[in-house]
């Protein structure tokens, strides 16, 4: 048996064609780290790998302490149940406004124990400013991200109209000067020619004045903004564009599609009103256009097939026990008292008589969403 050693740890190597048994007690394949079962707890353990992100702690600055309350109010009663213990946290304080603009350049990846996605470290490259965001699939360290929500409020449509107007008067004006340059410059060769012919001559850089022109340069410009990891208003996202961490309110913090995995594609916009995007759930609501969305999709995909393994593992994430509602006296719970496992003939539901499985607790429903979510 041939085996190398890195740190302290066993690693197989390939002699041949034959492939050396792993001596250590982890293996981490890129998608999913696993334990050898020394315990009962780590037979079923999986966790995401983490070999790719900083092994060092966060910046200090950009995170505060984690003050915990055990589940309990101001009265000290419980209001949140299955709630206390675990190992200390420093919440990282990520920036869900993007409001620097400018190139900012990644630093390193990081792991996050307040949330299931990465972060990224990102650092201005004219200010020297350091800050979190949500890192995207294919996001990596020495990339250049860019923000383009400067503007510290909203336009209105009278505001839109007349830069519109004017952007158009000026592709205008810049097309008949440049006619009028190309029209004076064939009078000039005619003149100078012997014979009388005028030849064709092209002119470097007349496509640029064009109406055509300047479209192909808007386009060029959009394209060169699509990049993952941008954050931008929805009314400058091409439709059926894949995003994540998008906004609710014009020019508010991101709030919708933060979680490990998800994304949310654009089906409608507009450079004023309401856009509509479609949710990995299947709803489809509107969102203001003027609300912000970061190209990509969230990093960590993987983190739905994590298996913790054991109790303790949830222990130290701040989980208490849950006791089932059968287990309970009849004054403590719906489905309490009785002989054996009976629940009294009354369907599942909560401690307090809300329907746990299926049943509807909206009264209002949301003006916003177009399309409900495929419910069972």
């Amino acid at each position: 048996r041939v085996s190398a050693a890195v740190g302290s740890k066993l690693r197989p190597i390939s002699v041949g064609q034959q492939q050396v048994r792993f001596m250590g007690n982890t293996i981490d394949d890129g998608q999913f780290k696993t334990w050898k079962p020394l315990a009962p707890t780590l037979r079923q353990r999986r966790m995401t790998s983490r070999k790719h992100l900083h092994k060092g702690g966060p910046v200090r600055e950009l995170t505060v302490a984690k003050r915990r309350t055990g589940g309990r109010n101001n009265t000290g009663r419980i209001t949140c149940r299955h709630r206390g213990g675990g190992a200390k946290r420093r919440i990282r304080l990520v920036d869900f406004r993007r409001k620097e603009t400018g190139p900012q350049q990644v630093i390193r990846l990081e792991y996050d124990p307040g949330r299931s996605a990465h972060i990224a470290l990102i650092k201005h490259m004219e200010t020297g400013k350091l800050s979190y965001i949500l890192a995207p699939v294919g996001l990596k360290p020495g990339a250049i991200v860019q923000s383009f929500m400067g503007e510290s409020k909203p336009k209105s449509a009278a505001q839109i109209k007349e830069e519109e107007e004017a952007a158009a008067a000026a592709a205008l004006a810049a097309e008949a000067e440049a006619r009028a340059q190309f029209e004076e410059s064939l009078a000039e060769d005619a003149e100078t020619d012997a014979y009388g012919k005028v030849e064709s001559i092209e002119v470097e850089g007349a496509q640029e004045y064009t109406s055509e022109g300047l479209k192909h340069q808007a386009a060029s410009s959009s394209r060169a903004s699509l990049v993952v990891g941008n954050c931008m208003p929805l009314k400058m996202v091409p439709i059926g564009t894949i995003i994540h961490n998008i906004g609710l309110h014009p020019f508010g913090r991101a709030q919708l599609a933060r979680s490990a995995g998800a994304s949310v594609q654009l089906l409608y916009t507009a450079p004023t009103g309401l856009a509509q995007i479609k949710m990995m759930s299947g709803e489809i609501r509107r969102v203001p256009v003027e609300a912000c969305a970061t190209l990509g999709r969230v990093s960590n995909a993987n983190h739905k097939n994590q298996k913790l393994g054991g109790a303790g593992a949830r222990r130290r994430r701040g989980w208490r026990p849950t006791v089932r509602g059968t287990a309970m006296n009849t004054h403590d719970h719906p489905h309490g008292g009785g002989r054996g496992k009976s629940k009294g003939n009354k369907h599942p539901r909560s401690p307090w008589g809300k329907p746990a499985k299926g049943g509807k607790t909206r009264r209002k429903p949301n003006p916003m969403v177009v399309r409900a979510r495929p419910r069972r």
